[in-house]
């Protein structure tokens, strides 16, 4: 075989296995745990979504995010974290019903992944209701 079939095989190759990397990577990103949970105590990225989260979402989606008669529930359908973001910052509208974007807010937009952390937590049942007990660290 001439000697430039064997670098193209090689670039074929090395090529599939970095495709192949690349799929495992995105799976295992919608998969991620945004949060940490250790003796029954929450990192400060979840302590903190859990503070964003009551300072400004829990008007319409209730406490503990389990819905209202105002918005729906987010522990039922937590969407993945990029459509999360998209959804928090841009907003929603369905017919009647529309939840504004918090883009322009600093006190939410910067937080979006510390809120879905705490959501996740909520929504993966590895914590409860009311106020979390936040780790040392």
């Amino acid at each position: 075989m001439p000697q430039w079939r064997h670098v193209i095989l090689l670039a074929l190759l090395v090529l599939g296995l970095n495709s192949g990397a690349s799929v495992v990577a995105l799976d295992s990103a919608s998969n991620k745990k945004f949060y940490h949970i250790v003796d029954g105590r929450v990192d400060a990225r979840t302590y903190n979504g859990f503070k964003r989260y009551h300072a400004g979402c829990n008007h319409c989606h209730g406490p503990d995010a389990m819905g209202s008669s105002v918005a729906p529930s987010l522990l039922e359908r937590l969407p993945e974290i990029e459509r999360f973001r998209e959804i928090v910052r841009n907003g929603v509208y369905r017919g009647a019903a529309a939840m504004l974007g918090f883009a322009d807010d600093p006190n939410v937009s910067p937080y979006v992944d510390d809120i879905y952390a705490y959501l996740q937590a909520r929504a993966d049942g590895a914590l409860g209701r009311g106020r979390p007990n936040r780790s040392e660290q």
